[in-house]
């Protein structure tokens, strides 16, 4: 199993160039990055974690540049949206940021992907939180559409261009891996409709293993597994093998620069003991 590191990045911690650098100098294996355009003062929407909504949330950097600056100055690493809130973005403008994310890494982006929790939040780009769900099912055919098709075009109920040129292509073909967020019958449904893999946030063992089996099952073959937020625990790493992930992406708490190579430290160090 391979190791990433996901995290948010702010505007007041380590700086993306040098976060990025730190990452695949120490052998990790991908740069995960959550979004959020911003966060609504009303705060109706609970934190699904529970409690007050973290600080970090509320300083994050646009994930297409933070990916875009981390391609620059890396080589091998993966960059992953983790997640895009695809329901709050315009399919068209994302295919081309993504593409071309794409193309200046030489083939090394993931799109995750994901309905989203903040309610107010998604609601302030019009998006309706009852229809979210076929929404972002409709955004990620459209994109897909525009990554292989050329000219592409589609028809859907709140999706609808006409045939169109889109330039650049990604490199990876036919596209970039797709996997998709969330923890609910709608998300299963959602990775096997699309061909997708499945990010999961650090979930009790038994109930990733419940979801896992019904994507499983539902699509009739193995499923690309992913995390985002996987806490420190080499035991719990231990579960995910067994399970079936193909790669972990610890969390790294937002912090400042010396802290946060400290801390990457720390985590390679416990790697190259969990694989003896």
């Amino acid at each position: 199993m391979d190791f990433g590191i996901s995290t948010f990045v702010n505007d007041d911690t380590i700086d993306t160039v040098s976060l990025a650098r730190a990452i695949e100098e120490r052998g990790f294996h991908a740069l995960v990055v959550a979004e959020h355009t911003h966060i609504p003062a009303s705060r109706q929407s609970p934190y699904p974690m529970g409690g007050d909504l973290p600080k970090v949330y509320y300083r994050t950097l646009d994930p297409f540049v933070t990916l875009a600056a981390a391609a620059a100055v890396t080589t091998k690493i993966q960059l992953v949206t983790g997640i895009a809130l695809l329901i709050q973005r315009d399919p068209i403008t994302t295919a081309k940021e993504a593409a071309s994310i794409d193309v200046i890494s030489d083939g090394r982006f993931v799109f995750g992907v994901g309905a989203g929790w903040n309610i107010e939040e998604l609601r302030h780009h019009g998006t309706d939180p009852k229809t979210r769900g076929a929404l972002l099912d409709e955004r990620i055919e459209a994109i897909k559409t525009l990554w292989t098709n050329e000219p592409a075009e589609y028809h859907g109920r709140f999706v609808d261009f006409d045939s169109s040129f889109l330039r650049p292509k990604p490199v990876q073909k036919p596209h970039p891996p797709i996997v998709v967020g969330g923890d609910s019958d709608a998300t299963v449904k959602r990775v096997i409709r699309h061909g997708a893999g499945w990010i999961s946030n650090p979930l009790p063992v038994e109930r990733l293993a419940k979801r896992i089996d019904q994507m499983r099952e539902g699509a009739g073959h193995d499923v690309p597994l992913t995390t985002f937020g996987t806490p420190a625990n080499p035991d719990y790493w231990r579960a995910l093998e067994d399970l079936g992930y193909r790669q972990a992406n610890l969390l790294l708490p937002t912090k400042p620069h010396d802290e946060s190579l400290r801390l990457l430290d720390d985590y390679a160090d416990k790697i190259a003991k969990y694989r003896g």
